[in-house]
């Protein structure tokens, strides 16, 4: 296959055209031409100098990432972005990038992988954003005890050694959940609104304690990285069946 190839795909499975008015990243192919050949694909969560670099050892022709190198737009290429740019050109490495529109499918995207976890049913879109969602709320089959939601956390994601944080404001026995990975504590009030016992995010505010505090609800800081790895994992399962070989380039960052 051929880097277009796979990024048409990729463009319409996660249909990245929908969040183009609404994301700050420009989802799609950021470096790289859309004629050359791919044969291994490396998968991360971040597009920096570590990823690049190993996979550029691991001899990959294209990188998949959730966050890419190019936010709004680039004016200059110089410090941190030509150090990133230079060695994805030097090493003719190709990078995709799916931001928004991997936060919010609802089959291959990082909630969709936090619910298949906790087998979550009676799923829906969650986390609004203008027209779109970057997350998803669902049901506990069974409650538990909102302890041992945070323990499976803590035992499945990887989250550098870090604890997962509670802000056990809300019921002791779970049964409705509302997730919005990487930085999620502003969709607090909706998950409210739809009836969450828990919201699930990466990483807190520190208004988010008297929020949830005054609106009685749970709030799970289970970390930016260790909640956004589900994304790109998927799309590899999926490029796989397409014929490349991939590579997961796991940097959990602890945060």
């Amino acid at each position: 296959m051929e880097t277009g190839d796979i990024a048409a795909r990729l463009d319409e499975r996660l249909a990245i055209e929908d969040y183009a008015d609404i994301d700050a990243s420009p989802n799609g192919l950021q470096v790289g031409p859309d004629d050359r050949a791919v044969d291994h694909v490396a998968v991360a969560v971040d597009a920096a100098a570590e990823t690049i670099e190993r996979a550029s050892e691991a001899g990959a022709d294209l990188l998949v990432t959730h966050h890419g190198i190019v936010w709004g737009s680039v004016e200059r290429v110089t410090g941190r972005t030509y150090d990133r740019v230079a060695p994805l050109i030097g090493n003719d490495l190709a990078l995709y990038v799916a931001h928004l529109p991997l936060d919010g499918h609802q089959d291959l995207g990082n909630a969709a992988g936090l619910a298949d976890l906790l087998e979550l049913t009676d799923r829906r879109p969650f986390g609004s954003m203008g027209p779109e969602y970057i997350g998803q709320a669902g049901t506990l089959a069974d409650p538990r005890p909102v302890e041992e939601i945070t323990g499976t956390l803590e035992s499945s994601l990887d989250t550098g050694g870090q604890p997962v944080q509670l802000l056990d404001f809300g019921p002791d026995r779970v049964e409705e959940v509302a997730i919005v990975t990487g930085s999620g504590v502003d969709w607090l009030d909706e998950a409210v609104e739809t009836g969450a016992d828990l919201l699930i995010t990466g990483e807190g505010k520190q208004q988010a304690y008297h929020e949830a505090r005054e609106a009685g609800l749970n709030v799970a800081l289970a970390g930016h990285y260790a909640t956004e790895t589900f994304g790109v994992r998927s799309l590899a399962a999926r490029i796989e069946e397409w014929g490349p070989t991939t590579t997961f380039v796991d940097c959990p960052t602890g945060l």
